[in-house]
């Protein structure tokens, strides 16, 4: 297999151009951003480099618990909170002053937009009140004792919220990178050192692969073949670091479907895929087995969820209880991504031993993600990236969070599943969606990042965010 990767390599080399001399750190992604607005962003990209870009008012500790980012806040009520500005702050990248005022433009403007995915998520606040100029009041419908946790979208400045400012192309917030210019490339500058970042998508794996060797990018994260980072590792110039994961990857059904909307055929698919021969065969290292959407190490993570284990026997005799002609024909859309179109070919094998014929369809980013915001699929697999509270459960499962509303993609609709979200029950919440399987967990996805040895400081997190750019560090080799 070693022979093969250098093989390819060398095949390709002369497609990429000559190395390029300049101090950006240049970061070659899979995918580039779709959306800099925090308000839409959805897409773990955009998700990723909007946390770099803005401040939330709350951040999460190492077990997701909330923790003041922008702000502090006290209880005064049982729906009643008070936000206060903690006093040192950076202003917003255009140098205006972030304020109370901002707090409640941004989280006004989300209450009113019909579009986002996220206003879901607050349509139990009644009211936002400016008390100063660094004190919000937020005063809720009903008691949530979590509320906290929900305010993470990165703050905007009011007057261009109230002028409709593009901040989906040309983002302005007060996080440790600002916005430069985005044509064809997205460029960065952090504000401590004024570092500058160039991040260009480079959708096939070995052609990143090839520009880190060659020099012509200087880091990369995620999103390749196992192979590659193992043939990465073995570069004298290359430095590879990897750690355990915690985004969640799963297998998502369309319950409008006749044959899916049918819990014995869910099941019977759960019990068809060896996870394990995948963890083995097919994921790069740190990956590990999920049972549901928030890992073990969560405050409201649930580590004793019985396993879908690995039975195609069982997965038959499901199917002809549910009355299935065999083979069961059942189409998978997925990205082109070579890593996500080799886990749909091995599904669609695995599969097969339980009489189920899966056609794979792979599509281009932007197509595929938006045949499954519409609900354009039979089955889907995706990975749910940087999930950090218990909310998830309500944008993911509830009812009324159909999109645009939220990310109830696959129409699941459970009256049970709703009064337990409404009670926020969050263990009596993960164990109702294991047991009805609108989605089949499959693995917390390890991450990794490779960079060239003059590049320091940088260290991957388990949800592979990008927050290493705010730190990182190049040493540029001087010409003799």
């Amino acid at each position: 297999m070693r022979r093969f990767v250098f093989l390819m390599l060398c095949t390709l080399l002369t497609a990429c151009g000559g190395q390029q001399s300049h101090d950006d750190i240049r970061m070659a992604l899979a995918q580039a951003p779709i959306n800099l607005d925090p308000r839409y962003a959805s897409d773990a990209a955009s998700e990723r480099i909007n946390h770099l870009i803005y401040r939330p008012l709350v951040d999460f500790d190492e077990h997701f618990r909330p923790q003041p980012a922008l702000a502090d806040w006290q209880l005064l009520g049982a729906t009643h909170y008070r936000f206060t500005l903690l006093p040192q702050r950076s202003p917003f990248h255009d140098g205006s002053t972030l304020d109370a005022a901002d707090v409640a433009a941004t989280y006004g403007s989300l209450l009113a937009l019909k579009d986002s995915p996220h206003t879901a998520e607050f349509a139990n606040i009644r009211s936002i009140q400016i008390v100063d100029e660094n004190t919000v009041d937020f005063q809720l419908h009903t008691p949530d004792d979590i509320f906290p946790s929900r305010l993470i979208i990165g703050i905007l400045p009011a007057e261009k919220v109230e002028a409709g400012h593009d901040f989906s192309r040309q983002p302005v917030g007060n996080g440790p990178l600002r916005f430069l210019v985005w044509q064809g490339v997205l460029q960065l500058e952090r504000l401590a050192d004024g570092q500058r970042f160039t991040l260009q998508e480079v959708k096939d794996p070995t052609v990143r692969v090839l520009k880190l060797l060659r020099g012509e990018v200087d880091l990369l994260q995620g999103d390749l073949l196992p192979e590659l980072v193992r043939y990465l590792k073995q570069q004298p110039e290359i430095r590879v670091d990897e750690v355990k994961g915690s985004n969640f990857s799963y297998l998502g059904f369309n319950l409008q479907d006749a044959q899916l909307a049918k819990p014995e055929v869910r099941r019977a698919i759960a019990h068809a895929i060896d996870r394990q021969a995948l963890l083995r065969e097919v994921l790069v290292g740190g990956s590990r087995e999920a049972g549901s959407i928030l890992p073990p190490e969560h405050w409201v993570g649930h580590d004793a969820l019985p396993g879908y284990a690995y039975d195609p026997i069982l997965a038959r005799e499901l199917l002809q209880q549910a009355g299935v002609e065999l083979p069961l024909k059942l189409t998978y859309k997925t990205s082109t991504d070579a890593q996500r179109v080799r886990l749909a070919t091995v599904l669609q094998a695995q599969l097969r031993e339980a009489g189920i014929a899966l056609e794979t369809l792979s599509l281009d980013w932007g197509t595929f993600f938006d045949d499954v915001k519409h609900g354009k699929f039979q089955l889907y697999g995706l990975t749910w990236v940087g999930i950090r509270t218990p909310e998830i459960y309500r944008l993911a499962f509830h009812s009324e969070s159909v999109p645009p509303r939220g990310a109830n993609r696959g129409r699941f609709q459970d009256a049970v599943t709703d009064q337990l979200v409404a009670q926020g029950d969050w263990r009596a919440v993960s164990e109702r969606v294991h047991a009805m399987l609108p989605y089949v967990p499959l693995w917390y996805e390890g991450q990794f990042v490779a960079m060239r040895k003059n590049i320091s400081d940088y260290q991957v997190k388990a949800d592979g965010s990008w927050d290493g750019l705010a730190t990182v560090k190049k040493t540029v080799e001087k010409k003799r």
